[in-house]
């Protein structure tokens, strides 16, 4: 074994036992610390995030990577839970499973969300915590620039991570994109201060929106999301001056009828002076009355609309996870193919070294016989016998080599050694 994993995800732990076990950055950086003194020799990459808690380990054949009992306790430790209360819950892999799994949590194939780009930035920082702490080695670093090579394939060649699935994404993303262009000038009015009105204001601001008006019959709900996400919190009283003015409304109330009917938008109509409304309205039921969307120059999406939407982005995604995970497959043969190859060095560094000892040895004792041999011809002669050299290992080594590929190369290692007597 030279590849170690012990997890915790959102498939096999409750979210009670995950919150417990998570890592903060300096709980995290302690642990690695931790894990340095407890286990010399070995490298680690602690990753930790909302939906998983994943230790990556590995060490070489005479240090190897500590047992999945050891690393159960020693978790268990970090966190201060009792050993017992995880056993059951966690995931365990060693070496091609710590691979192709690695490279499909790195491609979001083992997201809640399939395909979320977060993930992704998350492996990086885990990986940058490690080196920035020297625990990690050549195994670690190998694997984890392969998984972020993997991932950059799945979301270059495939659509797996395009198509967006949460309400306020599509709300933003493919609806009010295509109606404007840019939002950096536009007047944005949000009418609500849960969570999905913060969550679809963080889309909107990541997409260029500066001029932000909140609006809440609680005005004090208002101040704080303003506060926390920015923009100007003014009272609900104001809602038809705000209507006049604001080019792109999201309305996320838990009003139990109609916010703005279609007789209020009437009344404010002409003061708009034809300007483009957009109208996401994603509260249930509707904030706004469904007929506003036939008044000249309103773009209003419901609820309905945008959940139809995420579905369809959904079994687009779903369409995508073979060719995500053939790429996930390919790149995870390729490395083991080389870790595997990796592990034959020593063998074919010896072998080397002893041919070139022995062909050392024959030059000299025919240098010696021939001694009128000037020096272009002895150099002839050494680069003739290093030729005839290098063909008669070129077939072994190829076969070592191309066995690599299906597995472990035990089998022609160990009739190498036997063959010319070389160590282990």
């Amino acid at each position: 074994m030279t590849l170690a994993l012990l997890g915790a995800t959102h498939r096999s732990v409750p979210l009670a036992l995950r919150e417990r076990l998570a890592f903060t950055s300096d709980q995290a950086i302690e642990a690695i610390g931790r894990f340095r003194d407890s286990f010399p020799g070995r490298e680690i990459v602690l990753l930790s995030t909302c939906n998983r808690v994943e230790l990556y380990t590995a060490g070489e054949q005479d240090t190897p990577p500590p047992s999945g009992e050891e690393m159960l306790r020693f978790l268990a430790e970090c966190r201060g839970i009792d050993a017992g209360d995880l056993a059951g819950h966690l995931d365990s892999h060693v070496d091609q499973a710590v691979v192709r799994h690695l490279f499909g949590v790195a491609s979001g194939l083992d997201s809640m969300v399939l395909g979320e780009p977060q993930i992704l930035s998350q492996v990086k920082q885990a990986w940058a915590m490690a080196r920035e702490r020297d625990s990690t080695g050549p195994l670690t670093s190998e694997m984890f620039q392969s998984a972020l090579r993997t991932a950059k394939r799945v979301a270059s060649e495939t659509a797996i991570g395009r198509e967006r699935l949460s309400i306020p994404s599509v709300a933003v993303a493919d609806f009010a994109r295509g109606v404007f262009e840019r939002f950096d000038d536009k007047r944005v009015l949000l009418l609500g201060a849960g969570k999905m009105a913060a969550e679809t204001l963080r889309y909107l601001q990541d997409g260029g929106a500066r001029h932000v008006v909140l609006l809440n019959r609680s005005r004090e709900r208002a101040t704080e999301l303003a506060a926390k996400l920015g923009g100007v919190a003014v009272d609900w009283s104001r809602l038809d001056d705000e209507l006049a003015m604001a080019d792109l409304v999201v309305s996320t109330t838990g009003a139990s009828a109609p916010v703005v009917d279609a007789a209020r938008y009437a009344g404010i109509e002409s003061s708009r002076g034809g300007r483009p409304l957009v109208v996401l309205d994603l509260a249930v039921p509707r904030d706004f009355d469904p007929a506003i969307n036939s008044r000249p120059g309103v773009w209003l999406y419901s609820i309905e609309d945008l959940a139809a939407a995420c579905e369809a982005n959904r079994r687009k995604r779903q369409r995508e996870i073979p060719a995500a995970q053939a790429i996930v497959e390919e790149e995870t043969s390729r490395f083991m193919a080389e870790l595997y190859h990796r592990h034959t060095r020593p063998v074919i560094e010896q072998l080397r070294a002893g041919w070139n000892e022995t062909g050392e040895a024959e030059l000299e004792r025919l240098f010696r016989k021939l001694p009128a041999l000037d020096s272009d011809a002895r150099l002839e002669i050494r680069k003739a016998f290093d030729r005839y050299a290098a063909k008669l290992l070129h077939r072994p080594l190829a076969s070592l080599r191309h066995e690599s590929y299906s597995g472990p190369p035990h089998g022609l290692l160990d009739a190498l050694k036997r063959l010319f007597h070389l160590q282990d």
